[in-house]
C-alpha cells in the first residue's frame, strides 16, 4: 500500500486544499439549501475526527501527567512547572498589547455592522447569560473536583489538577520509603500499569492518523461551504486585521523566541510544527489538536515528563491568538460608538484580555464568550456589546481557524523552548 507511505502532512494538505476547492465551490455555485443537503452527508465524517482526537487525548493526559508527575524529582518539577506557567504568562501579555497595539494602527471598521448582526442578535442573549454566569470563584472551584466526571465532562484542568497531584504523591512515597520495601513495590507496579495505558493510548493515536486525510477533508468542506465567502465580503477588514496579527505572531515572534533562548534555526522547528499547526487550522480545537502535538514533541525529542504537562495545560490557559484576535473587536466597536479610550482604560483593556484569556478554558464558545466580559469592562451597554458579540458570531468560524493556529503554536513553542533549557530535549531522527 503506498498511500500510508505519503508523509502525515502531504496527506493532510491533500485533504485540506482538495476540501477547501469544493466548500468555495458549494458556497459560490450552490444555493443554500442545496449546500445543507450536501453538508449532511459530508460533515459527520469531519465530527468523527474530532470526536476520535478528544476521546484519546483525556485518557493521554491522565496517564502522561500521571507518570510524568511521578518520574521527575519533586524539585525538578516544580521549577519546570513554573517555567512552563511563567513563559504562558509573558507570551499571552506580549500577545495582548501586540493585538492592541495593531488593532490602533490597522483601525477597523465596518460597513453596515446593524444589519449584519441582526440575523445573530437573538442568539447573544442566552449567550450573555452563559458568560456572566462564570466567574473567576467559579474558575478556581472547578479546579477540584471528581476527576471521573471531568474525563466525562471534556473539562481539563480538573484532570490536570488531579493526575498531577496523584503523580507527585506517588513520588514522594518513592522517595520516602526502602526502594525494595513492599510499598515500594507496590507503587512502581501502578506506575508500570500507568506507563502501559500511556503506551497503549498513544498506539490509538497512531491508528488515528489514518483517518486524517478523510476527517480533514470533510471539515474544510463544511467551515468553507458556510463560511468561506465571508472572506472576501464585509468582513474582509477584520478577517485581515486578525490574520496579520496571528501570522505576525506565528512568523516573527515565536521563530525570534526560539532563536533568543536555543540558539538555533527557528524555521527548521516551525516546519517541524507543520502538523499539528495544520491541524490546528482545520480542527479549530486545541484539545482535538494534543494528540498530534504530542507525536510532534516526541519527534523533536522533548521528554514526555514536559509535554505531558506543558501542552495540555497550554490547549487550557494559553490563548495567543485569542489575545491577538479580541482587541481587534475591542476597537472596532470603540470606532462604531465613538468611544475614545484613555491610557488607563487600554491598560485595563490588556489586563482584563489577559486574565479573560486565561480563564477561558471552562467556558464553552471560546473567544466569543470572553467578548462579552472584555467588552463590559469598557463600559459599553448592553445592547451595544450584544451588537459586537453577532458581528463576532458572524466571522468567528473563519477568524477561529487562525486563532487556534497560534494557540497552538504557542503551546509547542513554549514546550520546545522550556525542555532545551532545561535539558528535557534530546533530538531524535
Amino acid at each position: 500500500m503506498r498511500f500510508p507511505k505519503i508523509p502525515l502532512v502531504a496527506r493532510i494538505l491533500i485533504g485540506f486544499l482538495t476540501g477547501t476547492i469544493c466548500g468555495l465551490i458549494l458556497s459560490k455555485y450552490c444555493a443554500s439549501e442545496t449546500t445543507k443537503s450536501i453538508l449532511v452527508y459530508v460533515a459527520p465524517f469531519g465530527a468523527i475526527l474530532v470526536a476520535m482526537l478528544k476521546a484519546v487525548v483525556y485518557p493521554i493526559i491522565l496517564f502522561s501527567l500521571i507518570y510524568g508527575a511521578a518520574s521527575l524529582p519533586l524539585r525538578k518539577s516544580g521549577r519546570v512547572g513554573g517555567l512552563v506557567l511563567l513563559w504562558y504568562t509573558a507570551t499571552s501579555l506580549f500577545a495582548t498589547v501586540f493585538g492592541v497595539v495593531l488593532a490602533y494602527l490597522l483601525n477597523p471598521k465596518l460597513a453596515g455592522a446593524e444589519s449584519l448582526a441582526s440575523g445573530h442578535l437573538a442568539g447573544v442573549k442566552s449567550m450573555a447569560g452563559a458568560a456572566a454566569s462564570a466567574s473567576f470563584a467559579d474558575f478556581l472551584t472547578g479546579l477540584f473536583q471528581n476527576p471521573f466526571a471531568a474525563l466525562s465532562n471534556g473539562q481539563f484542568l480538573p484532570v490536570i489538577v488531579f493526575a498531577i497531584a496523584f503523580g507527585l504523591a506517588a513520588r514522594s512515597i518513592l522517595d520516602a520509603v526502602p526502594e525494595t520495601g513492599e510499598i515500594s513495590r507496590s507503587v512502581q507496579t501502578l506506575l508500570k500499569a500507568v506507563d502501559g495505558a500511556q503506551r497503549v493510548s498513544f498506539k490509538l493515536i497512531d491508528w488515528v492518523v489514518h483517518y486524517f486525510p478523510i476527517g480533514v477533508f470533510a471539515l474544510s468542506v463544511s467551515n468553507f461551504a458556510t463560511n468561506g465567502t465571508l472572506l472576501f465580503g464585509p468582513y474582509l477588514q477584520i478577517t485581515c486585521c486578525v490574520v496579520i496579527g496571528v501570522l505576525a505572531m506565528i512568523l516573527v515572534v515565536y521563530p525570534l523566541s526560539i532563536a533568543l533562548f536555543c540558539r538555533e534555526n527557528p524555521f527548521r522547528v516551525l516546519y517541524r510544527l507543520r502538523s499539528a499547526i495544520l491541524t490546528a487550522f482545520v480542527t479549530r480545537s486545541s484539545a482535538a489538536t494534543l494528540p498530534v502535538s504530542f507525536r510532534t514533541m516526541d519527534e523533536l525529542g522533548v521528554d514526555r515528563t514536559l509535554s505531558s504537562f506543558s501542552l495540555p495545560m497550554g490547549a487550557t490557559v494559553n490563548m495567543d491568538g485569542v489575545c491577538v484576535h479580541l482587541p481587534v473587536f475591542v476597537i472596532l466597536a470603540a470606532n462604531m460608538f465613538g468611544h475614545d479610550l484613555t491610557i488607563l482604560q487600554i491598560a485595563a483593556l490588556c489586563l482584563s484580555i489577559l486574565f479573560a484569556s486565561i480563564g477561558a478554558g471552562g467556558i464553552p464558545g471560546g473567544s466569543v464568550f470572553l467578548l462579552f466580559m472584555v467588552l463590559e469592562n469598557m463600559g459599553l451597554p448592553p445592547d451595544q456589546v450584544a451588537v459586537v458579540v453577532a458581528l463576532a458570531l458572524g466571522i468567528n468560524p473563519i477568524l477561529d481557524m487562525f486563532e487556534t493556529s497560534c494557540n497552538v503554536t504557542g503551546d509547542n513553542v513554549c514546550t520546545y523552548i522550556v525542555a532545551r533549557r532545561s535539558g528535557l530535549a534530546g533530538e531524535k531522527s
